[in-house]
């Protein structure tokens, strides 16, 4: 793929430039996934899980054995797939972040999608991210809702 094309559909995003390992395999784009061990078609929404991944485990120090890229779920019977999941050093549901292509504004629509996955999984924070935009949202479990946070939370690690 020509540059200007690449960084056309690929742009640099709000979030520390990672340098992930792309390769090219039958005319497609593939990139490294380092929690999944292994290629993945490279999609501009896969461009930003990858960010985050990148921004949690290299430069936040979540200890990249809590985290789970694109894990099944049902709701109302229909099969869903979040976008990274971490959880706390008891295996519990910490952080869902919900990742959109860079095109995609994080809007209410996309909150409402994401909040159902939190419903099913009862995660303590929410991300939402375009790459360019993110929310970051605490869930308080006393008052049943979320609370909008400046930062990304602390990794989880048991003290």
């Amino acid at each position: 793929m020509k540059e200007v094309l690449f960084k056309e559909k690929f742009p640099q995003l709000n979030l520390p430039e990672c340098n992930p390992r792309i390769t090219e395999e039958e005319g497609r784009l593939l990139i490294f996934d380092s929690i999944r061990k292994k290629h993945l078609v490279l999609t501009p929404e896969e461009w930003v899980r990858q960010h985050w991944i990148y921004f949690l485990v290299e430069k936040n120090q979540y200890p990249k054995g809590l985290l789970v890229s694109e894990r099944g779920l049902t709701y109302n019977k229909l099969q869903k797939r979040t976008d990274i999941l971490v959880r706390n050093q008891e295996g519990a549901p910490y952080l869902l972040v919900e990742c959109k292509a860079p095109n995609v504004p994080i809007n209410q629509k996309t909150v409402d999608q994401a909040v159902l996955y939190h419903f099913k999984l009862k995660s303590n924070f929410l991300i939402l991210s375009n790459g360019f935009s993110h929310i970051f949202l605490k869930y308080d479990f006393t008052r049943n809702q979320f609370l909008q946070e400046k930062n990304l939370p602390k990794a989880p690690f048991s003290h």
